[in-house]
């Protein structure tokens, strides 16, 4: 378990910021599906829970996932979860079950399913002690001389994302899931409908950018890091 969870700090969080700056070119500006304002007005939890039930054979109850392949989504901010969802819908993020999923759901549909995944409580796993610590240093630092920024910067000191932005929280998140992730950023396989041209997600440009510059070992360390985090 992971309870030491530090502050910023401050090379880490102004190298990220000098990246998120680097990354704002005309390519970083391709519209995102729309999305409310959050919170969302006509969003309920209520109906989120029922709306969710055919979820948690994969995700679990209430969001708390138990197999690797599948994220937790449980304490995941709404704002991210609505752009993914409308991401699957537009067939732009690249995956064969969620793709024909998102295609079934409304806006109503996928505002009620945020909210309710939002209000719920991840479960924390156990960080992994040979590969934690490098993880935090990268997680909080990053790597100045290899050009990664601090992932704090954008995902916050104990990785509840930012909800103003839609950086999604990574808390709890299970190192399985997060080494995908990351793999499929630096390939391009995330996010391949925007080879077609469809619209980008908010942050795939910044984080295909920072995928490429990691080494496997950087993407286990600080998978493990996070799959501690409470």
């Amino acid at each position: 378990m992971l309870e030491r969870m530090t502050g910023g700090r401050g090379l880490g969080i102004a190298l990220a910021a000098a990246a998120i700056v680097s990354l704002s070119g005309p390519a970083a500006h391709a519209a995102p599906p729309a999305v409310l304002p959050y919170p969302y007005a006509d969003g309920s939890v209520q109906q989120g829970a029922a709306k969710t039930a055919v979820c948690t054979a994969c995700h679990g109850p209430a969001g708390n996932s138990t197999n690797p392949q599948w994220p937790k989504l449980a304490g995941q901010n709404a704002v991210y979860i609505n752009q993914q969802l409308q991401l699957f819908k537009a067939a732009v993020r690249n995956n064969a079950v969620m793709m024909p999923m998102g295609a079934t759901l409304s806006d109503k549909d996928m505002h009620d399913i945020a909210v309710y995944y939002e209000a719920q409580t991840p479960l924390g796993g156990e960080a992994d002690p040979s590969y934690w610590q490098a993880g935090e240093a990268l997680y909080h630092e990053g790597d100045p001389a290899r050009g990664i920024p601090a992932c704090i910067a954008c995902h916050g000191p104990v990785g509840r994302g930012n909800l103003a932005s839609g950086y999604p929280a990574l808390r709890a998140q299970f190192a399985e899931y997060v080494v995908k992730q990351l793999t499929d950023y630096a390939s391009g396989a995330r996010y391949a409908g925007a080879a077609a041209g469809k619209p980008q997600s908010p942050n795939a440009i910044m984080m295909t950018t920072i995928a490429k510059l990691l080494k496997p070992e950087d993407m286990r360390n600080v998978a493990s890091y996070v799959q501690g985090m409470r």
